[in-house]
């Protein structure tokens, strides 16, 4: 039997943070017959802040990847909260992921590589998505990048 995905945290001495509470009139996750749609996440401090900036002017590839795995987080947390537990998440069906970053940065993907990651290591085959990746000149609130995802639950 696999392990579950709250176990497969707890053996990468992850916590999952609280689930963020929206910053809009939207709701963060919507349960529409066996389909999960998550509203966008940005990464969060420990505090609950969006950490901020952008790729190929004040980050690195590598700030850019961690602030990825860091939204990985953050939309396990969305689903959890929807949910009540991972494992009932059948499979991640699509991630779309917006980078904030400079007109000449062309490493997006690698960003967004991060969440990518961090979905397959937690949830296994589970975890692997079809994926869009963009750039973006802003964001809200200046987030390093935003992601969306839908999951499919049994």
């Amino acid at each position: 039997m696999p392990i579950s995905p709250e176990k497969k945290l707890e053996s990468l001495n992850i916590i999952l943070p609280s689930a963020p509470k929206p910053a809009g009139q939207y709701q963060p996750a919507r349960l529409v017959g066996n389909m999960l749609y998550l509203s966008g996440q940005g990464p969060r401090s420990e505090n609950g802040q969006f950490i901020t900036g952008t790729l190929g002017n004040d980050l690195t590839v590598q700030e850019g990847y961690l602030a990825g795995r860091n939204v990985g987080l953050q939309i396990l947390a969305v689903a959890k909260d929807a949910l009540g537990y991972l494992s009932r998440i059948d499979s991640v069906v699509k991630l779309f992921g917006m980078v904030n970053a400079s007109d000449s940065f062309i490493d997006h993907a690698k960003v967004v590589n991060g969440c990518s990651d961090l979905l397959v290591e937690v949830l296994g085959e589970r975890g692997y998505h079809t994926r869009s990746v963009m750039g973006a000149n802003s964001l809200p609130f200046n987030m390093i990048l935003q992601v969306d995802a839908i999951f499919s639950i049994k």
